[in-house]
Parts: C-alpha cells; structure tokens; sequence
C-alpha cells in the first residue's frame, strides 16, 4: 500500500468518526478537503469509494439540497458507481429524499448488483410505506439474500401493526430459502407473536432462539417473556425468565408486566421486592407503571400509593402523565372517587384524557354524577370526536334515572357532529306519557 493509500485510509477513519458522532458539518468539511489534498489519491481512485458513502450519508442528515443527485453525478464522473456501498448510500439518499422513483432509476441502472443493493432498495419501499414493493423485491431478488434484506421488511411489517400473520410468513419464507434469522430478526418478529396472540408462532421463535443460543440474552428473554404473558402462559414466561442471564430492570419489568396483565398482583409486587434484593436493579418508569397496573386490576389503592412515594421519593423516578393516570384509575377501581379527583387538581403535569378517562369509568361504576360531569365536560373539551365519552356519560345519567339529562348529552353530541361509534347504544328510557 502506497503512503497516500495510507493516508486516505487514516483520514477515512477520522471521518467516520465524524459521522458515527454526528458530526456531519464537520464531515462534509473534511471530505470537500480530501477530495483536493495532494497527498491523498484522486477521487476516480477505488479506494475513495469508502469516503463517498460517509459524506453522502452525513449530505442527508442535514437534508442538504439535492444532496443525492450531486454524489450520484460525481460518483458517476469518478468511475465509482461499480461500488454497492457507493450505490447502496446513494439509493438510500434519494429515498430518504422522497425521491423513490430516482432511487429505483439508479438501481435499475446499476451493472451489478448484491445483497446489499437490493437491501437499500428495499428499505426504500418500506421507507415510503409500500410493504408490499418491498416484499415483491424480496421475492424478486436476482442474488442470494441476506438476513438484514428479509429483517428489514419483518421490522416493517412488525411496526405497522396491520397483518403480523405476515411478519410471520417472511420469516418462513426466511427459513425455507435457507437465510438464517439473526438476533435483529428475532428482535423485530416477537412482537409481531404478541401482537397476534399466537402462542404456537412464540413457541416456535423461542425454539430457534433456544437452539442458536439467542434466548438468554436479555433483549430477546425480555420480549419472549412479554409475549408468553400476552398469550397467558405465565409458566412459560417464568422459565424464559429463569434462564435469562444478566437480568435488567428492562426483563424485571416484562415478568412484572405478564403477571399484572393477568391480576396476579400478589406475584408481581414479590417479584420487585426480590429484583431489589437479588439483583439490585433499579426500577425505571416502565416497572413502576406495571406495579400501579398490578394495583389497579387487583385494587391495592393503598400499595399502589406507597410504591408512588416510594419510586419518586426514594429511587428519583419522575412520574409522567401515564404513571398519574394509572394512579387515577387504581383509585377509582377502589372507589375512591374524590381522592382520584383531587390527584386530577393537584398533579404537577399536564392532566391526560387517560386521567379524565379513568375517573369518568370509575364514576360510570358507582354511580357518580357529579364528578363525572365534571369529567366529562374535560374530556368534551379534549376529545371533541371521541363519541364514548358523551356515551359514558349519558349511561351514567340514565343509571340514576336522569333521563332528561342523559337526552341532553345525545342532542350535544349531535349538534358537534360527534358520530356515534359502532356497536353502541343510548341507554336512555323515557316515561310513558300515559
């Protein structure tokens, strides 16, 4: 390797480091001055197509006009567009311009084309939200696969929400053309296992887990103990947790979670008490909104008061609008309707619709008028289109035998042009007038 070969190579690495640090200024800077050192190679040199990529991709994190066409005109005039990490950063620079047609013109351009190319043009399509663009390159790839094509659109799929089954599908279809599923994988699938329910598809991730020795590792322990839970399998998501190694407050809380989703309060307030004792975490906002959600489904008002105290105070966790909503709504469920509504006047962060929510449930259940107008006309006000709060309060005027009132509350909500959500109904009873 010649002296200037050396150099390049030691000014690439600054470079880098410039990038990875998010110096992206500071890169451009330096790349423009590479481009014209005399002691480093000229830019038609192969070796300058490890720079290209790291300028481009600090060109569009600070959405540097028309920064792809430039790079792809001077890759071009240099020679270098043979290099698929040139190509791949290029396809993905357009795209992250909202240029896919130009993104998709360079690919099918390109002499030649790897795994690496077609996964920047795969996230393209997920990019632009067309799944089903990316899963026809997926099917349409003209070399072998790699993991990080097929997990890109896995993770999509997963994130989406819409249609898990097919996150499911992808990853078979992983298997079968023989592309072994990385961590990422597992990582971006299990959730689409919980969100369908499917205890068969959890069992058969954490069986490949398992035997690729993935499943002690606490990202993938934590997300499988969470599915199990989802699924009601609490022994299964015991043993993932038995077997993870280096438990974090992150696995603690997937266990905690499973057992309150499932109002075994009793197990889940145990489990932090030996979290502190045997592994000494320490809980996060994520356990102490599990902890008050064990409370709640099992109504420990006064437990779920003491751990508030107890994470704020003692471990300096700052509670947020969902761990005062959830706290609401513990008090609510127990009754408690004006300690719940005082707690709605004096917390000391924005007043959620999930607060309001929860009393205005609360006060459905016993019978409270006045408060839940109160909660009411707060959930009018922030929630203008949610019919189910004027529904909720409607039913709670017919349940006392307000029927006038109740009628009232339908003609409001008529008049704001509120549609009435599928599959309710307005309990309201009127006198005979005979």
């Amino acid at each position: 390797m010649s002296s200037g070969h050396r150099r390049l190579a030691s000014v690439t690495k600054v470079l880098t480091t410039h990038v990875n640090a998010a110096r992206h200024r500071d890169a451009l800077s330096l790349f423009s001055r590479m481009l014209s050192a005399p002691d480093l190679p000229p830019p038609t040199d192969p070796s300058f197509a490890h720079a290209f990529p790291l300028a481009i991709k600090s060109a569009t994190a600070l959405r540097v006009p028309r920064a792809a066409a430039f790079f792809h005109a001077f890759a071009d005039k240099c020679g270098l567009l043979s290099s698929p990490f040139l190509a791949s950063a290029l396809i993905a620079s357009y795209g992250a311009g909202a240029s896919r047609e130009l993104a998709r013109r360079l690919f099918d351009e390109l002499p030649a084309r790897n795994a690496v190319v077609w996964s920047a043009m795969i996230s393209v399509h997920v990019r632009a939200g067309d799944l089903a663009a990316a899963a026809s390159a997926l099917d349409t790839m003209d070399v072998a696969p790699t993991a990080s094509c097929f997990n890109t659109v896995i993770a999509a799929v997963a994130d989406s929400g819409e249609h898990p089954t097919r996150a499911i599908e992808v990853y078979r279809h992983m298997r079968r053309v023989g592309v072994a599923p990385s961590f990422i994988t597992l990582l971006a699938l299990v959730p689409a296992c919980t969100a369908m329910g499917a205890l068969t598809s959890v069992k058969e991730v954490h069986g490949f887990a398992v035997r690729h020795g993935m499943s002690s590792r606490s990202h993938i322990g934590s997300s499988l103990i969470e599915a199990y839970g989802r699924c009601g399998s609490l022994a299964s998501a015991q043993r993932v947790f038995d077997q993870v190694q280096d438990r974090d407050v992150v696995v603690w809380s997937s266990l905690v979670s499973a057992y309150a989703f499932h109002g075994r309060a009793e197990v889940a307030m145990s489990l932090f008490r030996q979290m502190k004792d045997q592994d000494d975490v320490r809980p996060d906002s994520i356990m102490f909104l599990s902890l008050l959600a064990a409370c709640a489904h099992s109504g420990h008002a006064d437990d779920a008061l003491q751990y508030f105290d107890v994470l704020t105070k003692r471990y300096g966790v700052e509670a947020c609008g969902d761990h005062y909503s959830c706290l609401v709504d513990v008090l609510g469920r127990a009754g408690r309707l004006n300690q719940a509504y005082d707690l709605i006047r004096t917390m000391p962060v924005k007043v959620t619709a999930k607060a309001w929510g929860a009393l205005l449930a609360a006060c459905r259940k016993y019978g409270e008028v006045g408060l839940a107008e109160i909660a009411g006309r707060a959930l009018f006000e922030m929630e203008p289109e949610n019919a189910g709060n004027f529904v909720s309060l409607a039913n709670i005027y017919s349940g006392r035998g307000m029927h006038e009132d109740a009628e009232r509350v339908r003609r409001e909500m008529e008049q704001r042009g509120v549609q009435r959500l599928p599959g309710s109904s307005w309990m309201i009873h009127r006198k005979s007038s005979c």
